[in-house]
């Protein structure tokens, strides 16, 4: 069978709007399982355990912020710790609503520097699951993490000797927050 050019042609479009269609909506996942392979952009990975601590040591800072109109307060409860590469720690941070309505905020986050973010491993997260308070309401949130001492043989990573891990939460819904 003979397919005249007219009908060649939008069969061919048809084709390129449904291959560009499936690749737009699986360029979030993809990209995001890029990053998470590679580090790039500060992307931590994730773990169930740590390998166990070498003998050296590294600074780890604590940076958080809230969306615009969220009402929340959050804050590490130490801005900053000096932790033993391979070894499992733990941080905690709080976040108090200061509104009269519930909110149901989830967090985002990111390493720096860069290079960094393929070493940084999360073994268990806040930011993992939404979190949602109560008017008035404080949580004490954890993160239980480690570098990877394979951070140690990079010569990308060499001259790092801080890790900041930021937080920024966000409203799930944010006509809920500016309420």
């Amino acid at each position: 069978m003979v397919l005249d050019g007219k009908l060649r042609t939008a069969l061919f479009a048809v084709l390129g709007i449904c291959f560009m269609t499936g690749l737009g909506w699986a360029s979030i996942p993809l990209y995001r399982m890029f990053c998470q392979a590679t580090g790039l952009n500060g992307t931590t990975q994730r773990a169930l355990r740590a390998p166990g601590a070498v003998s050296q040591q590294i600074r780890i800072d604590f940076d958080t912020n809230v969306a615009p109109h969220m009402p929340w307060k959050f804050a590490p409860e130490n801005p900053s710790e000096t932790v033993d590469i391979g070894a499992r720690d733990m941080a905690f941070f709080t976040a108090t609503n200061m509104s009269d309505k519930p909110i149901t905020g989830t967090a985002t986050f990111n390493v720096t520097p860069s290079q960094a973010g393929k070493y940084f491993t999360k073994i268990q997260c806040f930011c993992f699951t939404q979190q949602t308070l109560k008017p008035g309401e404080t949580a004490r949130m954890p993160v239980i993490f480690f570098v990877d001492p394979k951070i140690l043989q990079d010569p990308d990573a060499s001259d790092v000797q801080t890790i900041t891990l930021s937080y920024t939460f966000y409203p799930v819904d944010s006509a809920k927050a500016k309420g």
